[in-house]
């Protein structure tokens, strides 16, 4: 069975940590909780924010999901990220990853994905990197 998203999204974060602080948008569909808190669901939005960076993603995760190292879709998308930081290069079950409409200008970073072997499925649309990089697509 799919759940839905644990959604931190439209919360004004300036920081990945604040989210802590933070209820999650309730969805028509609620999440389940395990005899810990944990929420069981294996996708998480944090999109639509003002983030920087992803530092403290890993405490966000932990803090949030009954499983955080199982997370297979995370969505980063319209936040202001001008890179891929390794927290998100350690979740090796991560098979969608939406990162479109930050600040992303190189390859390289796109590179540093290359290790997380289920990945399927990146959107990166509206980042610089579309017209700074002929070898984008």
């Amino acid at each position: 069975m799919c759940t839905p998203p644990l959604d931190l999204s439209f919360k004004d974060l300036n920081s990945t940590r604040a989210a802590i602080s933070k209820e999650p948008t309730q969805d028509r569909h609620p999440l389940t909780k395990n005899s810990d808190g944990k929420y069981e669901t294996r996708s998480m939005r944090l999109s639509y924010n003002n983030l920087a960076d992803t530092v403290g993603l890993e405490l966000v995760l932990t803090y949030f999901l009954a499983e955080p190292y199982n997370i297979g879709w995370l969505d980063l998308s319209f936040n202001k990220l001008p890179y891929i930081d390794e927290c998100i290069c350690k979740l090796k079950e991560l098979r969608v990853l939406h990162l479109h409409s930050n600040k992303i200008d190189t390859l390289t970073e796109i590179d540093k994905l290359g290790e997380l072997q289920h990945l399927h499925t990146i959107t990166l649309h509206g980042n610089p990197i579309e017209t700074t990089s002929r070898d984008y697509r």
